[in-house]
């Protein structure tokens, strides 16, 4: 029951974008016939990557999506595994759920009791690898400010890299259950005026400088100062959304 199983790629493909939901798609099907067993192995990002013919950014939104649909579950350094059907976690937080400055807050409020102890957690366990993942995260966001586009995506994959690096895979599938919901700046997105994508991206740019803070203590391997950042970066974030509410 947990040996990798091979999985076979669609015969079509659409546009990239929906490269992702062709992979849950896939895999949710070989779990609904029963190809893939509860307590199945899946493959190996590489090999899933080599079958499928697509990005390991693909691979991981879409193991993402599986966890969060109760479908798999990835036990941390050991791999990712088949939980079968019915067994969707409670607890979940959709797009629509985030609608009001209230509901943001309210999720920013949960971040801070949850991050701020991964931020420490980091610290003490992380990794090479976690941090040229945090730090390939932080390069993206930048680019993204300068080149005027939507930063929610490095953003997200920046906190999510936090959560690997506590080497406690329920830090990792909570904050990828929540998806880029965590991630409230999107509505600032898409403002038209000179004036407007100034302030956006003096904005933007502050907000990376938090993250910078955030990463260099937990390169530091001091978690008492990785929590502060990280709480600090939260709590202004918070801050900064009741202002924009008028509240």
């Amino acid at each position: 029951m947990s040996e990798p199983m091979s999985l076979h790629p669609p015969t079509e493909r659409r546009r990239p974008r929906t490269l992702a939901l062709e992979l849950v798609a896939s895999i949710g099907e070989r779990i609904r016939d029963g190809q893939l067993a509860p307590g199945t192995k899946l493959p190996t990002e590489a090999a899933i990557m080599a079958e499928f013919a697509v990005s390991r950014t693909v691979v991981r939104e879409a193991i993402s999506r599986l966890q969060a649909s109760g479908l798999v579950e990835t036990r941390h350094g050991i791999g990712t595994f088949v939980l079968g059907l019915g067994e969707a976690p409670g607890f979940r937080i959709a797009p629509e759920q985030v609608a009001t400055l209230h509901d943001v807050i309210a999720m920013l409020e949960l971040r801070i009791g949850v991050e701020t102890e991964a931020a420490a957690l980091a610290a003490q366990r992380r990794t090479e690898a976690d941090l040229t993942a945090m730090r390939a995260a932080l390069a993206e966001v930048t680019a993204a400010i300068e080149a005027g586009r939507d930063a929610v995506e490095a953003d997200f994959h920046f906190h999510l890299a936090i959560a690997r690096a506590t080497g406690n895979h329920h830090f990792a599938e909570l904050i990828g259950t929540l998806g880029r919901t965590i991630i409230p700046r999107s509505r600032l997105d898409g403002q038209s005026t000179p004036e407007q994508e100034q302030e956006r991206r003096h904005y933007l740019r502050r907000v990376n400088a938090e993250h910078d803070s955030i990463c260099d203590a937990i390169a530091a391997g001091d978690p008492e100062a990785a929590r502060a950042a990280m709480r600090t970066h939260l709590a202004n974030s918070r801050e900064r959304r009741r202002r924009m509410g008028g509240g």
